[in-house]
């Protein structure tokens, strides 16, 4: 599924405009955004939990030449899914 389809399947199930409905999954995908790009950790009871995750500086290399190079810190959003989901998926 992607961003169009979740955006008809709310329509068709909520009996929102098309507008509508693509307003209301851009505020959420935003907050979400937002939210980790501040630091805050977002949980979806039922479904999971997002977090801004901190890696460290390392040396990493160049799979082509070989060459090793350094690979400078970042911050990487990290997806943790819920029981609910996890077992949801698992049956």
């Amino acid at each position: 599924m992607n961003r169009s389809d979740l955006i008809n399947t709310l329509k068709d199930k909520t009996q929102l405009s098309r507008k509508d409905a693509e307003k209301a999954v851009n505020i959420f995908f935003n907050s979400i955004t937002d939210s980790l790009a501040t630091g805050e950790r977002v949980e979806i009871r039922g479904f999971g939990s997002m977090a801004a995750k901190e890696y460290m500086e390392y040396t990493g290399r160049n799979p082509k030449t070989g060459e090793q190079i350094v690979v400078p810190p970042k911050r990487l959003p990290f997806f943790k899914p819920g029981k609910e989901l996890r077992e949801k998926v698992d049956n």
